[in-house]
């Protein structure tokens, strides 16, 4: 796990800002592109070279934010801890991605982040990269907050690597690649519908290790699931609900999928890409 926050980040390099408002929504519309994570506030990826991570003066952390720190960093090692074992029950290596903890921007090997970006995985570079900033504007844009909500993103981001590793993200590239851009949409939406059950397949093994979750915990991560859904993001960006736009999939469908990953904590039961797309 590597803190960059030192560096106080990198410029914008000239990108529009944009208000608060329009700041969250974007986030909460990328944070879980899977391929091409910053292809919304980009218009493409770049092939950028990972951020020279010296620290140039001395980061000072609030006592809040150093606890998201140290959450962050046990749910990162819970989702090792987890997948090893799944993978091994499998007869596959679990290799872990890398984590990147960022204020403000840094490059990725998908090219600029910025906190406006939110969190996301990077297939390039396989590592999940996180502004802490983000978790304080999920509950305070759209009231998804709790400890078991960020695990749910910090869940979910790992398991666009699980994806990676099993060949998912390659698969849906691909294809995405020659189809249109309402087909491509689909597959989009079951690429993350999926990482949404294989968050809730962590969340499963996590407590039966170690007995975690505490009443409403589960609720806290369902209700984020329900806030980030693409129905819901369209309305409170201002505008009405289409649903060939969709990449993540509605509010209902992204609960339902996690709590399936939590019910069956199994990592095959999951295949968002052979259901029927109006049963998803």
């Amino acid at each position: 796990m590597e803190d960059r926050r030192s560096g106080g980040g990198m410029s914008g390099g000239g990108k529009a800002s944009l208000g608060i408002g329009g700041m969250i929504i974007v986030a909460l519309l990328t944070w879980v592109m899977g391929g091409n994570p910053l292809e919304v506030l980009q218009g493409g990826v770049g092939g950028g070279e990972a951020d020279d991570a010296s620290p140039q003066k001395e980061y000072v952390q609030s006592e809040e934010e150093a606890a998201l720190f140290s959450f962050t960093k046990k749910v990162f090692a819970s989702t090792e801890d987890v997948w090893t074992e799944l993978f091994k029950a499998e007869g596959l290596e679990y290799t872990q991605p890398k984590m990147v903890i960022y204020r403000n921007s840094t490059r990725s090997g998908c090219g600029q982040a910025s906190s406006s970006t939110g969190p996301f995985y990077c297939p390039a570079d396989q590592t999940v990269y996180i502004d802490l900033s983000f978790f304080d504007e999920m509950e305070r844009s759209l009231g998804a907050g709790g400890d078991f909500a960020y695990a749910y993103v910090i869940a979910h981001e790992v398991g666009h690597h699980v994806q990676y590793l099993l060949g998912n993200i390659e698969r849906v590239n691909r294809e995405t690649a020659r189809l249109g851009k309402k087909e491509g949409n689909r597959l989009s939406v079951r690429l993350e519908l999926q990482a949404d059950y294989l968050a809730g397949v962590w969340a499963n093994h996590e407590n039966e290790r170690w007995k975690s979750l505490q009443d409403g915990d589960l609720e806290e991560a369902i209700n984020a699931a329900s806030q980030v859904g693409d129905d819901r993001l369209q309305k409170a960006a201002g505008g009405s609900v289409v649903p060939d736009a969709f990449t993540h999939g509605t509010s209902a469908q992204r609960m339902r999928w996690l709590k399936r990953g939590y019910q069956s904590g199994k990592l095959r039961g999951g295949d968002t890409f052979s259901v029927p797309y109006d049963e998803l």
